[in-house]
């Protein structure tokens, strides 16, 4: 198998992914994607026009793999609601136990970019968009007074998972992310 060298596009993204996930989006200066990658500012420029569009790109890519992980775990339920939310607290659980876990992507961004009209906003508000939507999905065949309440508040758990899995202790994050689902569409009777 002949191994395929990244593009400077995807090494300038792979880099600035580590950096702005450890560090912080505001506190990660271009120059220090550069010297990870070991380029010019020419080269970055060439790939990204300002540091915004990296960011963007960024938190694009990571959209897409938890969009990935989450219709992965929907699939794998096979129609069976508990089981695709107990797949996705399991995946939150494993993200929250890994080394250099700092939350969530989006909530972060989101606190470092507090103008809704700003390309990074949009980002998170469309993946944040997608993922309610997604949860409505998947809780329509049950018969909920209110589907749409309900998925929001799904949602809150994720994102309350997500913090208290940095904040908190990680080992308990999938369990408690499934209580509270529980007591959302069953009402806590399970």
């Amino acid at each position: 198998m002949v191994a395929v060298n990244p593009s400077m596009r995807e090494r300038l993204l792979e880099a600035a992914t580590e950096l702005f996930y450890a560090q912080g989006l505001r506190a990660v200066s271009a120059d220090k994607v550069i010297d990870r990658v070991g380029t010019t500012k020419v080269t970055f420029y060439r790939h990204f026009r300002t540091k915004d569009d990296l960011i963007v790109a960024y938190l694009e890519q990571t959209a897409a793999l938890e969009r990935q992980s989450v219709g992965g775990a929907i699939a794998k339920a096979d129609g069976d609601v508990d089981e695709a939310l107990r797949f996705i607290g399991e995946e939150i659980g494993k993200a929250a136990c890994a080394p250099g876990f700092r939350g969530c992507a989006f909530i972060n961004a989101a606190a470092e970019y507090p103008d809704p009209e700003s390309p990074v906003r949009r980002v998170v508000d469309a993946h944040r968009s997608w993922y309610q939507r997604t949860l409505d999905q998947l809780i329509s065949p049950l018969d909920l007074p209110d589907r749409a309440t309900a998925a929001e508040t799904l949602l809150l758990l994720r994102d309350g998972a997500m913090i208290a899995g940095y904040l908190g202790e990680p080992s308990r994050t999938a369990d408690a992310f499934l209580r509270g689902c529980d007591a959302v569409i069953h009402g806590g009777r399970r």
